[in-house]
């Protein structure tokens, strides 16, 4: 099963940043199996850095982006994606429908977010680490 991680559960993760740090971090543990395939884009990658750069410095947020690489797969943005993006009306923010068609293009069957309201217009599945642990997982 592939499952796109937003960059958010990436922050929550390398901030242990609660309430979602509980879930979030079970979510990422779940790369340690061989049915689970995770998934995250560069973009989210950079962001994640950022917010840890921001908490931890430079030299721990490296190590920390180098930890979270080892267990996930990176999905590719390019042109084709970011035309799709353009092009698709439902699509405000620019940043999200980048992710969206990253892990479209990734074949993923979830997209694993804090904050649902950022996939309005997706197509696949969109949940919480907490909603995707009860309902799929467990």
């Amino acid at each position: 099963m592939k499952i796109f991680l937003d960059a958010n559960v990436l922050v929550s993760v390398l901030n242990k940043e609660y309430p979602g740090f509980t879930y979030t971090s079970r979510v990422l543990s779940l790369a340690d199996f061989s049915e689970y395939k995770l998934y995250t884009s560069p973009v989210c990658l950079a962001i994640a850095y950022f917010f840890a750069e921001k908490k931890c410095g430079n030299t721990h947020a490296r190590h920390k982006i180098e930890l979270i690489m080892s267990k996930l797969n990176i999905t590719t943005v390019n042109d084709k994606i970011a035309r799709e993006t353009l092009l698709n009306k439902k699509i405000h923010d620019f940043e999200d429908g980048l992710q969206y068609y990253s892990a479209i293009h990734s074949g993923c069957k979830y997209i694993i977010t804090e904050d649902l309201n950022d996939y309005y217009f997706s197509e696949i599945e969109v949940m919480t680490g907490r909603q995707f642990l009860e309902r799929i997982v467990f």
